[in-house]
């Protein structure tokens, strides 16, 4: 078993790291002095990727870059027990934060967003929220309940959306179509999120929960968040990503292939150029 107490302090820095991340605004990130960015789709649990992503990644022979990841939890690993192993990606994601506090980010997912507020997912006849739990228990024995509380601290202060000098917005998903006109965006800039903003219905939960991939509704949410270009995760691909319209990129992280997408934050970009960028882990 991992050191508790040990592990209860990095938890503890990380999320002040998240909190006092440069540019913070809110549930918002504006990246200030990011040369490139290495943005992965989801990874649920997957601890081989995350390690390919960081290899990737070279932040240390990179000063100039960023790092973000979405969607840690809930994945297919399993304890002896039964419980889910998906935390240890949470483990690895605070410690890195500690190395690298304005350079690693975690956008919250809908994965998270149920865990934290106590929402219902499950897959098939799974529970997902109780597999986490049990699998917290399995790995932290006495001191499961502190973990796990710290690890729902930790989705509370999550950024919602990180936003690059060069326009390109990046955030879990985006509202489905019915719900966009509805959207304020001066919702990101609100911390701590009212709890209406993260049930259904809310703003945060209309963020990270949709699946429209149309043109006119990316256009509309990229004007209200003033930004050109979108890249999100949250909707498989069978290729690792996938471009459903001449605004948006979709990563997929979580099986293989793993697509990841590198570009430059310094300088405009062009849907083509983006999708030039994207990379197989």
């Amino acid at each position: 078993m991992p050191d508790p107490v040990r592990h209860r302090r990095t938890l503890q820095q990380a999320l002040q790291a998240f909190l006092a991340t440069a540019g913070r605004r809110g549930r918002r990130v504006d990246l200030r002095d990011a040369s490139d960015v290495l943005v992965a789709g989801d990874l649920h649990g997957h601890v081989e990727n995350f390690r390919r992503l960081l290899d990737r990644a070279a932040l240390a022979q990179h000063p100039g870059r960023h790092l973000v990841v979405q969607e840690l939890i809930h994945g297919p690993y399993r304890y002896p027990a039964g419980g889910d192993k998906s935390h240890q990606l949470l483990d690895l994601l605070a410690a890195l934060k500690c190395q690298y506090p304005h350079r690693v980010h975690m956008l919250l997912g809908n994965h998270e967003l149920c865990q934290g507020t106590g929402q219902w997912v499950a897959k098939g006849e799974e529970d997902l929220n109780d597999l986490f739990r049990l699998g917290v228990s399995s790995a932290y024995g006495d001191a499961a309940e502190e973990i796990y509380g710290l690890y729902r601290n930790l989705f509370a202060v999550l950024p919602l959306a990180i936003a690059t000098p060069n326009r390109v917005f990046l955030s879990h998903s985006l509202p489905n179509g019915r719900r966009i006109d509805a959207f304020d965006p001066a919702a990101l800039e609100r911390f701590p999120s009212p709890e209406e903003q993260l049930q259904p219905g809310g703003a945060a939960h209309a963020l990270v929960w949709g699946r429209d991939t149309s043109l006119a509704t990316v256009t509309t949410f990229l004007q209200k968040v003033d930004a050109d270009l979108l890249i999100t995760g949250h909707i498989p691909c069978s290729e690792g990503f996938a471009a459903p319209n001449e605004r948006q990129l979709i990563l997929d992280a979580m099986g293989c292939p793993a697509c990841c997408c590198l570009f430059p934050a310094d300088r405009p970009l062009t849907h083509p150029e983006l999708l030039a960028c994207v990379q197989t882990l």
